[in-house]
C-alpha cells in the first residue's frame, strides 16, 4: 500500500509541476502583452469546457478541463483583408475559407476604440517579445530546477562504497541473468565482501574512486590481493582473488562495441562480482549552463528526428519491438517514470527528489524546444511571422517602396489546422505506446 502511495505522489508531483509550467508559460505572454497595452480576454489552462473562471479586470483568468496545455486570448492576432482584397467566397475552397473566417473571427475580438490595442497593430519587436515570453519563461524555470537538481543534490556518481556483490560468475555470453545450483561463486562473494563495505586498499593502493579499483582488479586476474574494506565502522582485511573472465568491450558511448562482422566484441580481463552503490556529488553553478546545453542540443536531435522516432515507436507499439529509452514520451509515460521513481525503496530519497527535479526541468526544455518550431500555431511560427513582416517593411523603406502592411498571418490557418492535427496524432500515439508498452527505464 505505501508503494502505491509513493507512486500516486510521484505522479502528482509531475502534475503539478507542469501544471505550474504551463501556467507560467503563458505568464511569460501575459505580462509583456499588458505591459505593450494589448487587451488580453482570458488567460486559460487548459482546454475544452471552462472548470472555473474569474474574471478580474478585461481579462478572464481559469481552468479548462484537459489540462493539456494553456493560452492567453489577445484580440487582433490577424490582420483584416486588405483594402481592395476580394471577399473570399465558399466556392474558393476550405483553406481560402479558413483564412478569411480567421480574419472575421480576429476583427469581432477588436471593441470599439480598441483598434490600437490589437496584437497585429503592435511594433514586430513588441510582438516578438510577447511570443517569446512563453518559451523564455520555461528556460528560466529549467534553469531552476537543474540548478537545485545540480547544485543541491548533485549528480549520480559511482562511489567508492560496494552497491551489489554478484553470488556467481556468469560469461558475458550467457543467456541466464541468475545464478543456479553447481554455478561457481563470484570472486567478491568467496572473499566474504558485502554490500555496503567502502573499499580502502586493494593491494596496498588507497582507493580514492571507483575506476581506480576497477582497473587494479582488471589487470589482476589469478593473483590474490589483500583488500581492506571499511565495516560496521571498523577496518577488515579480505584476500580477494579477481578470475580472469570474458567481458564485452564498452565504446566511450557507453554502448557494447562490434567487430568488423558486426559481432560483439570480448575481452578477457580480472572479475570479482561487485557494482558500486552510487552517491549524489553536487556541482558547481557553472555546471549549470553546459548541462542546459546539452539537454537543448538532445532535445532538438530529438524534434528534427521525430518522423523516425515516432515510426519506431509505432512499431513497438504495434510490434515486438523494445521502445528506445531515449525516444519521445507523452505525459502519461513522464508520469509513470516519476510514479516509478518514487516508489523504489532502494532509491535515497535525496535521489528520488533530484530525479524528479531532473525530469520537471527537461519537461521545461521540451516546452521550450517545441513552442521555438517555426509552425503556427507555435510561438515560434508567430515570431517568424512577424519578423517577416519586419524584414518586408525594411526592404520597402530601404527601397523607397509603399508600405507592404502587416503580413497576413490567416493565410497561414490550413498549415495550423495541419499541425494541430499532426501533434493530435502524435500525442495519441504516445499515449497508446506509454499504456501498452511503456518504456522500461529500471528493468
Amino acid at each position: 500500500m505505501e508503494t502505491v502511495l509513493q507512486f500516486i505522489l510521484g505522479v502528482l508531483i509531475i502534475a503539478v509541476g507542469l501544471a505550474v509550467s504551463i501556467g507560467l508559460h503563458e505568464v511569460g505572454h501575459l505580462v509583456p502583452a499588458k505591459l505593450f497595452g494589448i487587451k488580453v480576454t482570458q488567460y486559460m489552462i487548459g482546454f475544452g469546457p471552462t472548470v472555473f473562471s474569474r474574471r478580474k479586470g478585461e481579462t478572464e483568468y481559469g481552468f479548462k478541463a484537459i489540462p493539456l496545455g494553456g493560452y492567453i486570448s489577445m484580440i487582433g492576432m490577424f490582420p483584416p483583408r486588405r483594402q481592395g482584397q476580394k471577399a473570399v467566397a465558399n466556392s474558393t475552397g476550405f483553406f481560402q475559407s479558413m483564412a478569411q473566417d480567421a480574419r472575421e473571427q480576429s476583427q469581432l475580438t477588436i471593441g470599439v476604440d480598441e483598434d490600437d490595442r490589437a496584437f497585429y497593430r503592435k511594433p514586430v519587436w513588441q510582438r516578438v517579445i510577447v511570443m517569446l515570453g512563453g518559451p523564455f519563461m520555461n528556460l528560466v524555470l529549467a534553469v531552476l530546477f537543474f540548478s537545485i537538481t545540480l547544485v543541491g543534490f548533485g549528480t549520480a556518481q559511482s562511489s567508492t562504497t560496494i552497491g551489489s556483490v554478484s553470488a556467481c560468475v556468469l560469461p558475458a555470453t550467457s543467456e541466464r541473468q541468475t545464478c543456479e545450483a553447481g554455478d561457481q561463486p563470484s570472486p567478491g562473494a568467496a572473499a566474504g565482501l558485502q554490500p555496503g563495505d567502502t573499499l580502502v586498499s586493494i593491494d596496498g593502493t588507497p582507493i580514492d574512486t571507483w575506476e581506480q579499483s576497477t582497473a587494479i582488479i582488471r589487470d589482476a586476474a589469478g593473483e590474490t590481493l589483500p583488500v581492506v574494506v571499511e565495516r560496521d565502522g571498523a577496518e577488515q582485511t579480505l584476500s580477494l582473488t579477481p578470475l580472469l573472465t570474458e567481458r564485452y568491450v564498452y565504446g566511450d558511448d557507453g554502448k557494447i562495441a562490434t567487430g568488423a562482422d558486426g559481432q560483439n566484441l570480448t575481452e578477457e580481463v580480472g572479475f570479482v562480482g561487485i557494482g558500486a552503490a552510487s552517491e549524489l556529488v553536487p556541482q558547481p553553478i557553472t555546471a549549470v549552463p553546459a548541462f542546459i546545453g546539452e539537454n537543448i542540443g538532445h532535445t532538438v536531435a530529438l524534434v528534427a528526428n521525430l518522423p523516425q522516432r515516432l515510426y519506431d515507436v509505432a512499431q513497438a507499439a504495434f510490434g515486438s519491438g523494445e521502445r528506445d529509452p531515449n525516444g519521445p514520451i507523452s505525459v502519461v509515460g513522464v508520469g509513470r517514470v516519476a510514479g516509478e521513481i518514487a516508489s523504489i525503496d532502494t532509491i535515497p530519497l535525496a535521489s528520488k527528489a533530484a530525479s524528479l527535479l531532473g525530469l520537471l526541468g527537461s519537461l521545461n526544455i521540451a516546452l521550450l524546444v517545441i513552442n521555438l518550431v517555426p509552425l503556427t500555431p507555435l510561438d515560434g511560427g508567430h515570431v517568424v511571422s512577424a519578423l517577416w513582416e519586419g524584414i518586408r517593411r525594411f526592404v520597402a523603406k530601404l527601397f523607397k517602396r509603399p508600405d507592404p502592411g502587416p503580413v497576413d498571418a490567416a493565410k497561414l490557418m490550413p498549415l495550423t489546422f495541419a499541425v494541430v492535427i499532426l501533434f493530435g496524432g502524435m500525442t495519441a500515439l504516445l499515449v497508446y505506446a506509454d499504456i501498452v508498452k511503456p518504456i522500461d527505464l529500471f528493468g
